[in-house]
Parts: C-alpha cells; structure tokens; sequence
C-alpha cells in the first residue's frame, strides 16, 4: 500500500500538470515513434522498434507511478498547524554552529525538494531531523558527510 504524502497547493497542480502532459503528448509521441519504426521493415530485426517499445513501457510505468503519487496525495491544511515547532511548510532559519552559517529552509513534500530554491525534504536527514524542534532548540542531524549541528534560530510559515 502506497503512504500518503502531503503536497503544497501548487506542488500537487505541477504533478497533476506532468501527469496530464505525459498521459497527452507523451503517449503522442510513443505511438508516432512507434509507428514509425514499424514502417522500416521486419520487426523481428528492427532495433528502432524495440527501442520505441522500450520507451513506450518505460512511459506507462512512470504514468502508472505518477497516478498512484497524485491519488494518494493530499494537501496540506496549514490554518490548524502548531507554527512555534517545525512541520512540514515551516520555514526554518538556522544557524551552522561549526560554521556560524545561516540557512533559510523550507520543509516540503519530497517530490516538492529544490535546494537551489531553498526547500528541502521532510524525508531528508535534515528534514527528519528538525520535525518537532522549536525555535532556540539544537537539533544534531547526522548526515553523510557526519555529524552537523544546527541552532534554531526562527520557525515560521
């Protein structure tokens, strides 16, 4: 059985969006790849063929992954939320306390992580890490690099 997981208003819309696009124009464009490989001979020898049935499986798989994420999707209701401790949405200003460096985070879905932008995993070490904790709290995460500890400085949504 498939976990819930709980998605931003505008990350659950992007997954449906991809989904749609791939369920549209991706089985578009396999049926037209696959067509055209037929039209070059034997199928028994033609690699084109296989590789465009490949493709087409490979497709319908990440279809079928896509519409069990987005049917157990849920999203999240943050009106009802403890904002003092750190959940899933929370933004969370930290300092490094080996470093002394300040991060700005923001805790998302996994399928919603970009570190570039600043969000990062629930599921992450560092996300699972600081669910719970509140704002002057020092959450050790260890991490692959070792152990890092951070000081909260902020929690807010």
């Amino acid at each position: 059985m498939a976990s819930v997981n709980y998605y931003t208003p505008e990350g659950l819309q992007k997954l449906k969006d991809e989904l749609q696009d791939l369920k549209i124009r991706g089985r578009a464009k396999a049926a037209e790849d696959l067509r055209e490989a037929r039209d070059k001979g034997d199928l028994s020898e033609n690699a084109e063929y296989d590789a465009a049935k490949e493709a087409q499986g490979l497709l319908e798989l990440k279809i079928s992954k896509l519409e069990e994420i987005v049917g157990n999707a849920r999203v999240i209701d943050d009106t009802n939320m403890d904002v003092t401790k750190v959940l899933i949405l929370s933004k969370v200003k930290l300092k490094n306390l080996k470093n002394n460096m300040v991060l700005d985070y923001l805790l998302v879905a996994e399928e919603e992580a970009n570190l570039a932008a600043g969000k990062i995993s629930v599921k992450s070490p560092i996300g699972k890490g600081l669910l719970g904790k509140s704002a002057g709290d020092t959450a050790e995460i260890t991490v692959p690099a070792g152990k890092l500890q951070f000081q909260i400085l902020e929690v807010s949504r």
